[in-house]
């Protein structure tokens, strides 16, 4: 119950994180809002050092190295899939791809679920494609590169997240300090790089800086569920996060929820009442 309810924490923090990193994207270019997110998701990660502990072990440093790398390489792609909109459909595409990955790596490595799991856990995938279910009038057709983009973009997060779950039990938040601090260092040499590129537009440094800030509230959240409790549970409710997203995305941006996204909502609900049980 309590690796659930960290998951969950997990997933609402995800969905205001990549909603405020999305729009930021749009006022400048991708690279120009992650470099202001990126350090400040370090920042806070530095600050809970003397809270939580940190044991570099070299299990801690690699997998939180191979996690940083992951972790820059979702930052660029999902901002700039959001960017691209519309929000309401590439975050759900996102989302499936960076749960399906980790819950096969889970069952993989030998966990197994009762049978309200067993039910609740294909209840929770199937809802993620609700949310996204059909187009329609009043909602924008997504272009391919964006939905390229939105599997990027799954990918980096699944690989982040199973990096993240491979680290030891008991080195507290080395793992994720060293992650951010790899990907803040990939992120601002790929920056350099394509400088004149970047363009003159100013970043949205509050919206960027609270992207950054609730991103690593989300990781944290997530490596405490993860280390309470089964892979396969844990990512698959994280992945949940595009609910926070898309009433988000309504809310602000005006952007239309159908019928099959409030049905998707209302299955996830079920679905993480019946693996609360399992």
């Amino acid at each position: 119950m309590i690796a659930l309810l960290l998951a969950l924490g997990s997933s609402l923090a995800y969905g205001c994180a990549d909603f405020l990193g999305g729009l930021g994207a749009r006022k400048a270019h991708v690279l120009r809002t992650v470099m202001i997110a990126a350090p400040a998701s370090l920042a806070v990660e530095l600050l809970l050092w003397p809270f939580l502990g940190a044991s570099f072990s070299a299990d801690a440093l690699a997998w939180g190295a191979a996690s940083g790398i992951a972790s820059a390489a979702a930052f660029a792609l999902l901002y700039r899939t959001l960017a691209i909109g519309p929000m309401n459909v590439l975050s759900p595409v996102t989302a499936l791809v960076s749960a399906t990955l980790p819950v096969g790596v889970g069952l993989l490595q030998g966990e197994h679920l009762g049978a309200a799991g067993l039910v609740g856990l294909p209840l929770a995938l199937v809802a993620v494609v609700l949310v996204s279910a059909g187009h329609g009038a009043g909602t924008a057709r997504p272009s391919r590169t964006a939905l390229l983009l939105a599997f990027g973009a799954g990918g980096a997060i699944a690989f982040q997240l199973i990096f993240l779950h491979q680290t030891p039990s008991d080195s507290g938040v080395a793992p994720l300090v060293t992650g951010r601090a790899v990907s803040s260092a990939v992120i601002l040499a790929a920056a350099g790089l394509m400088y004149r590129r970047l363009g003159s537009e100013r970043p949205a440094y509050a919206m960027s800086t609270a992207a950054g800030v609730l991103d690593s509230m989300a990781n944290l959240l997530f490596l405490l569920a993860a280390r309470s409790g089964d892979l396969t549970v844990v990512a698959v409710i994280t992945a949940l996060y595009p609910a926070g997203t898309v009433l988000l995305a309504r809310s602000v941006l005006a952007e239309r929820i159908r019928r099959g996204q409030l049905v998707g909502l209302g299955a996830a609900a079920v679905a993480v009442s019946l693996l609360a049980l399992t």
